[in-house]
């Protein structure tokens, strides 16, 4: 008798965790779709960090590039443009956030998520598929950012190994900012404040070390931009790009990704079982 049922939790187990992968892959290929069918949401996430790179560049760089420290009048504007540029990558992530949230939000609106729970779907699939959507989404916007980058004049110095790492680093960020997105389309009670909510996430690079040093900030936006998530976020992806020290960013973009992951997830999942209920 031992014998015959002993495997049966392991083989339901195997069994579980390869529907949802299943249906993660479905709900995946779900989002996808609708990212293709409504490019709207797609292109902003690309237009906005470029429209911000062009005019910090060409129309500010010239004067916040001559104060860098090092830096002469003659260099301004291409030092600003290596300086800015991992700046301008966060906030390329951050405004990923802002489509998944609104896409969150329609679905709870408009009841298709109260109606996956009827459906056999893996409950946790629902969500991954929206999570794992949005960050390959904000690669790609990231890779086509960081090409005009390039284009203007942005000569990174990473080796292959500091690529992988800064990809690997995007992705990090992508996923933890998204579910934090999840939270916020599930937490809207209409489909414009969920669009609105993630504008709070794309303000804080400006907020941080992404335009300007620290050091040049008022006492009280120093210490707050010198704490908060962003700061060393964009000191890795400039210390993995240019070969600035890095020191303990690393350590603390990891930590801070983990920490926003654990909470959004938390969040969503919680908000999920409470409202996805309703018809």
């Amino acid at each position: 008798m031992t014998t015959i049922t002993a495997p049966r939790p392991t083989v339901q187990g195997s069994r579980h965790r390869s529907y949802v992968v299943t249906d993660a892959i479905t709900m995946l290929r779900r989002n996808l779709l609708h990212m293709i069918r409504y490019p709207g949401l797609s292109v902003f996430t690309i237009v906005g960090p470029v429209v911000i790179l062009l005019m910090f560049v060409f129309v500010f760089g010239g004067t916040l590039g001559a104060g860098l420290p090092g830096v002469d009048s003659a260099g301004g504007r291409a030092a600003y443009l290596a300086y800015v540029m991992p700046g301008i990558l966060a906030i390329t992530i951050a405004g990923t956030a802002g489509g998944t949230a609104t896409t969150v939000s329609m679905d709870m609106t408009e009841g298709i998520t109260a109606r996956f729970r009827t459906m056999a779907i893996s409950r946790a699939a629902v969500l991954a598929g929206h999570v794992l959507g949005n960050t390959i989404q904000a690669i790609i916007a990231v890779a086509l950012v960081l090409g005009v980058g390039v284009l203007i004049g942005f000569r990174p110095t990473a080796t292959p190994i500091e690529w992988l790492a800064t990809f690997g680093l995007i992705a990090l960020i992508a996923f933890a900012i998204t579910w934090i997105a999840v939270g916020m389309g599930m937490q809207a009670k209409s489909v414009e404040t969920a669009s609105n909510l993630p504008l709070l996430l794309v303000l804080l690079p400006f907020l941080g070390s992404g335009f300007v040093p620290t050091e040049s900030m008022p006492a009280g936006l120093q210490w707050f931009a010198e704490y908060q998530p962003f700061t060393p976020i964009v000191e890795t992806l400039r210390g993995l790009l240019l070969g600035t020290p890095l020191g303990w960013n690393a350590v603390l973009a990891v930590g801070w990704c983990v920490v926003i992951t654990v909470i959004g997830y938390a969040w969503s999942m919680i908000i999920y079982e409470r409202k996805s209920v309703r018809s």
